[in-house]
């Protein structure tokens, strides 16, 4: 194969699904197996030309995902990949660095401490926070809870297991991730020790609830050991009172993670930052860079306020993994749980710098705007009502009719191939909601789905 002509087929493939991206319906009109069906359900035995492969992919695969990348893709959160950092994608493909030790890859190391503290200084956090790339929130938060887990004094829990001892308590608000069960899950704790605590009329954790859970465990002899705020949850988007929360994780002695992987990234902006206050107390955060920052899947920023805890929880060094740099250069793989890593700094080191932090800003206002914009036309409009307030750049509405009616217009709407959209529970109901964060996305995208919207509730 020749590589070099190869790729530059690959490269206009890729432009040209970009530029072609508003032909396919956001979500293709296939039934589950009808993929598998026409693919070879064995390997080849022998080596097939490149062109007839990428025949396929061009006939098989593009047409048939669920196009992510399309400005009518409002379901969910947006996760978008910007051109300057596909191409860092593609770069750190064919270097294909393991950043797991500093001498197995001294570059790609370096520059991730370097991104690392470009995104902490374009979110306005402190120096006093360091940190990581990993893939997701589920898994930055996992290494969180463990980190958190191994701070609790005496526990011993990294060489000693949890068996015989007083059962673990982490808190969360009943809106926090599902991500957060399963960190429970997964460091021993169980989905009976994650407290969920109720919220207000806002959809925010209560204060007050979580230090009235934290004194009724003491009491039962278990061992209060972290809180999870979500500044910028699931459903709604609504902000945990942080300081607040803070304050009580000072007072109780309990750490403090802060789950700001949709919102986050609206730190950038210095007039939205009252939406994080107190986020500077916690002593790990994750935003991810993949949601909102338009950087290809995966990369999600988890930042710590010691280092040494996540270290001292999660270093193992074999006599295989030792080199004459390890007390003076930062061998990643030593505070988290992977020992391979992928090289995801450098799509965001080429994004930062093509785009700049006010490009980048830039378009978070016009997403927060179109936003504004819908959730205006929802309140003008009798037949329809806004379930939630709208901080940031996610809308939460409902058409004014029982639940059977909002999933039909849903169905309507996705089934359509013209938007995607999705829903949620909030007291109860079923609520649509609409996630703008495209940097494709125009305010006629926007408009479009509110004549959709309009169109699927007046259908017989």
């Amino acid at each position: 194969m020749n590589f070099r002509d190869e790729a530059h087929k690959v490269a206009d493939l890729a432009a040209d699904y970009l530029d072609r991206l508003e032909s396919y319906d956001v979500l293709p009109k296939i039934a589950p197996g009808e993929i598998t069906s026409r693919l070879a359900a064995a390997p080849p035995a022998s080596a097939e030309p490149m062109d007839a492969i990428l025949a396929d992919y061009r006939t098989l695969i593009e047409p048939n995902i669920t196009h992510w990348q399309h400005p009518m893709f409002m379901a969910y959160f947006p996760s978008v990949a910007s051109e300057p950092a596909i191409l860092g994608e593609w770069l750190a493909a064919a270097l294909n660095s393991n950043v797991m030790l500093w001498r197995n890859a001294p570059a790609s190391t370096e520059l991730e401490q370097l991104v690392v503290s470009w995104l902490r200084q374009m979110l306005g956090l402190p120096e006093t926070f360091d940190g990581m790339l990993t893939d997701t929130a589920s898994i930055s938060s996992l290494l969180a809870v463990v980190a958190a887990r191994h701070a609790v004094p005496g526990l011993h829990a990294k060489d000693e297991g949890l068996a015989g001892r007083p059962p673990l308590r982490l808190y969360a608000s009943t809106e926090a991730h599902s991500s957060i069960e399963k960190a429970a899950i997964v460091a021993g704790i169980g989905r009976h020790g994650l407290r969920r605590i109720a919220t207000d009329e806002a959809f925010r954790m209560r204060p007050d609830l979580l230090e009235a859970a934290i004194a009724a465990d003491r009491a039962e002899g278990a061992v209060p050991f972290a809180v999870v705020a979500t500044l910028g949850t699931t459903s709604t988007t609504s902000v945990d009172p942080c300081a607040e929360v803070a304050a009580i994780c000072a007072r109780e002695r309990l750490w403090l993670h802060v789950d700001a992987a949709y919102a986050g990234t609206a730190a950038l902006l210095p007039d939205m930052r009252h939406h994080f206050a107190g986020w500077d107390l916690a002593d790990s955060i994750v935003v991810n860079p993949h949601k909102w920052m338009f950087t290809p899947f995966d990369a999600s920023l988890l930042l710590f306020r010691s280092a040494d805890a996540f270290r001292d929880a999660f270093s193992l060094v074999p006599e295989y993994l030792k080199t004459p740099e390890s007390a003076a250069a930062r061998n990643f793989n030593e505070y988290g749980i992977q020992l391979g890593r992928r090289f995801r700094a450098l799509k965001l080191w080429m994004q930062i710098r093509a785009e700049g932090v006010a490009g980048i800003g830039g378009r978070l206002r016009e997403h927060m705007s179109f936003a504004q914009s819908f959730a205006g036309w929802i309140q003008g409009d009798a037949r329809w009502e806004l379930c939630a307030a709208v901080p940031f750049a996610t809308v939460c509405y409902r058409y004014r009719g029982d639940d059977a009616t909002n999933e039909a217009i849903l169905d309507r709407v996705n089934a359509s191939g013209r938007a995607y959209i999705s829903h949620t529970r909030l007291h109860g109901r079923y609520v649509l909601r609409a996630s703008f964060g495209n940097p494709r996305q125009t305010e006629a995208h926007v408009r479009r789905l509110w004549d959709l919207l309009r169109e699927a509730a007046s259908a017989p």
